[in-house]
């Protein structure tokens, strides 16, 4: 065993500290392992150790260079992000239960609970609910605007960002955008919700909070929302309300030149025909309007 050592010791001193690396990465030193291995064993003739040298100093410079594959980061991302998509997709199959549904602009869709109680969701609106859960908790979240006509059963509750409704079996209607939030009841009894605040809303009665106030509303005998029939209507509501539903309706941007938008409007504007709305809006309070492209500006009469 020492002859082995002193073998393997001599190479280590007259080779460099990059060569001994060489050295022990190639196919050689296993041999070479061997031979001093063996040569311990054996008063064979000594092993010319210069020789040897001089044999793997050679080889190694004629050896061709090694290909080193270095990782192939981009083809790494991609695995992974095909694994992220194959693992997204079974949870949603799998593990996910809610269900949402969403409008864009100047869109209105008619959803069916599991329940068959009915949804008509107006434009630029989101509304989702957990499937598992449905039967146990008829809970809903909306973000947005939309009618609700409740099948009779146990309680029924549309959460919202500013507030919620609680229902048994009736018809209402729900708005919420920014800092607008209205319920309405079109029959039956509604709950609402708002601030650890709770009212009682009978048919053609109002709830409206707008910029964190609530405020006074008349009482009301229409059996259904306006915009139900293509119409946005209002009673006493800020320009600035106004504005963002004709910019929903429309997929406009309305831009303003000293223009009160805290001055309240009563009117109906149509979905329909976007002049004829803008009209309808900007008539009753002495402005007007220019159009450029998805672009109207509203200016006071007579400015431009």
């Amino acid at each position: 065993m020492k002859q082995e050592k002193n073998i393997l010791k001599w190479f280590n001193n007259e080779l460099s500290e990059q060569e001994w690396d060489d050295l022990k990465q190639s196919d050689g030193f296993e041999t070479l392992n061997k031979i001093a291995h063996y040569s311990s064993y054996f008063q064979a003739p000594k092993i010319d150790a210069e020789k040897a040298l001089l044999g793997f100093k050679t080889s190694h410079s004629t050896k061709k260079e090694v290909k080193v594959r270095t990782l192939n980061f981009r083809t790494l991302y991609k695995v992974a992000a095909v694994a992220v998509i194959m693992l997204s997709a079974s949870y949603f199959m799998f593990f996910n239960n809610d269900k949402s549904f969403e409008t864009r602009i100047a869109q209105t869709k008619t959803l069916v609970l599991p329940d068959n109680s009915e949804v008509i969701l107006n434009s630029a609106s989101l509304l989702s609910y957990n499937k598992k859960t449905w039967k146990d908790k008829r809970d809903l979240e909306l973000d947005g605007e939309a009618f609700f006509k409740v099948s009779k059963g146990q309680k029924f509750t549309v959460n919202t960002d500013v507030g919620s409704v609680e229902v048994l079996g009736t018809q209402f209607n729900v708005k919420e955008r920014g800092n607008y939030f209205e319920v309405q009841c079109y029959e039956g009894l509604v709950g609402v919700t708002y601030n650890n605040t709770q009212v009682k809303l009978t048919k053609g009665k109002t709830f409206r909070i707008i910029n964190g106030i609530i405020e006074n509303v008349e009482d009301f005998n229409i059996l259904e929302p306006s915009w139900l029939q293509f119409e946005s209507s209002f009673v006493e509501v800020p320009l600035s309300h106004v504005i963002e539903e004709l910019e929903i309706q429309y997929d406009i941007e309305i831009l303003l030149e000293n223009v009160d938008t805290d001055q309240l409007f009563t009117g109906t504007f149509t979905h329909k025909d976007k002049n004829i709305a803008l009209q309808s809006v900007t008539i009753p309070l002495k402005l007007s309007y220019k159009i450029d492209k998805q672009t109207v500006t509203f200016y006071e009469y007579g400015k431009n």
